[in-house]
């Protein structure tokens, strides 16, 4: 079902029922180009991010088997560039990487992305040649790419959710075997893939694995909402942490996520569960806590953490946190994505104000409770249709949407939102956090 201009928020709704049924049957669900995807009423990279959402790697903090395979990728093929690469619907972003300078870019020029949808190995021996590449930005400009090998990352299920790849600056050939050695290698990263779905701990500071925290919250929620008791939760982040391993190494940045953890463990002990979300981002969840309760705890977390010291070969340094406090609403009406993009928010908004404070988020989560889950790829048309901006589409209700972006704090209040081909909608910003907005259609 396609919405069409001027549709209904009812009719809007509707069209994506299908994709909230079907999130359930997921696990299985066969792989693009069969029977599958068409008995859903999906699409093939509606079931790609469905498969990448379920695996919830994406933004978390570097892992020793991953940067292990990229480097002995480098080793085996002696490229200047090695990544893998996962591919949402707007980005492409790297688990581990080398010789390539940001954690992300966007995926449109990305030839990671046009891996997947040839949905085998793609070889370029030289891109500068080849006239599917040869204006492409990352050819032309930096990192100047001019050779590129990619194998797919296929899940047991067959989705792709995106590549190992090695790239060079200069042109070179690729044989049969390196191809398959780098599909074998390919394969390795989906078994460690598979094998961290398993882990419940962060293997550097002891915290909860994102997956592990979101389980425990869900369940948390579920029961504070049965028993009608009230809950909060609390997102740190670092401040200048990029600067901090710059400054003093990585092995010091090390210390301040560990010291960090143990500073804010240090401030309650009972039901409360701490997780790592991200590099340098964590979240505390305060059952039978409620808002001004759970600010003050944000405080003493952020007193703690400010007053740890750290010690490098010239002297010692300290580190500071912003902090987002959220709480569950009264009827119980959400889940752990709801809280966390509430807390977001808030976090966003401490930044935004200087850093080092908590804020405690201005809207009631409520408002958000009749979105509903998708995941579809999409573009901000801004500009009388001048520019397009990739984004992915998170939720959607009757008259609100929730998406990703990359650069959200730099986009106007007005765009006109396209998933699917369908006619543009129009739409204005609610409200910002550093990677997303939640949007009301008009």
């Amino acid at each position: 079902m396609h919405r069409r201009r001027g549709a209904s928020g009812d009719a809007r709704l509707e069209a994506f029922s299908t994709e909230e049924q079907s999130l359930t049957a997921e696990r299985r669900t066969p792989a693009c180009g069969t029977e599958g995807a068409h008995a859903l009423g999906r699409s093939c990279e509606d079931l790609r991010l469905a498969a990448l959402a379920r695996y919830d790697v994406m933004d978390t903090p570097g892992e020793e088997a991953f940067d292990r395979i990229v480097r002995l990728t480098q080793k085996v093929f002696r490229t200047s560039m090695v990544t893998i690469s996962l591919i949402d619907g707007h980005r492409q972003w790297f688990k581990a990487r080398h010789g390539v300078g940001p954690q992300e870019t966007a995926r449109g020029p990305a030839l990671c992305s046009s891996t997947i949808e040839q949905g085998s190995p793609l070889i370029v021996t030289d891109a500068r040649r080849d006239p599917r590449f040869a204006q492409n930005p990352f050819v032309t400009g930096e990192p100047h790419i001019r050779f590129y090998a990619g194998a797919p990352l296929v899940t047991p299920d067959g989705q792709m959710l995106g590549t190992l790849c090695v790239m060079d600056q200069a042109q070179r050939a690729f044989t049969d075997d390196e191809r398959e050695i780098l599909v074998d290698l390919a394969r390795i990263v989906i078994d460690e893939l598979e094998l961290r779905l398993l882990a419940d701990a962060d293997a550097l500071t002891g915290a909860l694995s994102r997956r592990a925290f979101r389980a425990e919250a869900q369940k948390a929620i579920d029961q504070a909402a049965h028993a009608e008791r009230p809950l909060s939760l609390i997102v740190i982040d670092l401040d200048h942490f990029k600067r901090v391993n710059d400054t003093y190494g990585h092995d010091r940045g090390d210390a301040a996520l560990i010291g960090s953890v143990l500073a804010c463990a240090a401030q309650f002990a009972g039901r409360e569960r701490i997780g790592r979300l991200g590099g340098e981002e964590f979240a505390v969840l305060l059952p039978d806590v409620g808002t001004d309760r759970a600010l003050s705890v944000a405080e003493r977390i952020r007193e703690a953490i400010r007053g740890e010291t750290y010690a490098f070969r010239e002297g010692t340094f300290r580190v500071t946190a912003s902090l987002g406090v959220t709480s569950a609403p009264a009827d119980g009406a959400c889940d752990i994505d709801m809280l966390l993009r509430s807390a977001d928010m808030a976090l966003y908004q401490a930044k935004a104000a200087g850093r080092n404070r908590c804020v405690v988020a201005a809207s009631p989560i409520g408002r958000g409770a009749g979105l509903r889950r998708v995941l579809k790829r999409g573009s901000l048309v801004l500009g009388a249709g001048r520019e397009s901006v990739p984004c992915t589409v998170r939720a959607v209700s009757a008259g609100r949407v929730r998406l990703d972006v990359l650069g959200a704090a730099e986009l106007p209040t007005r765009f006109d939102l396209v998933m699917d081909g369908e006619d543009p909608a129009p739409c204005r910003v609610v409200t910002r956090s550093e990677r997303g907005l939640e949007a009301a259609f008009e």
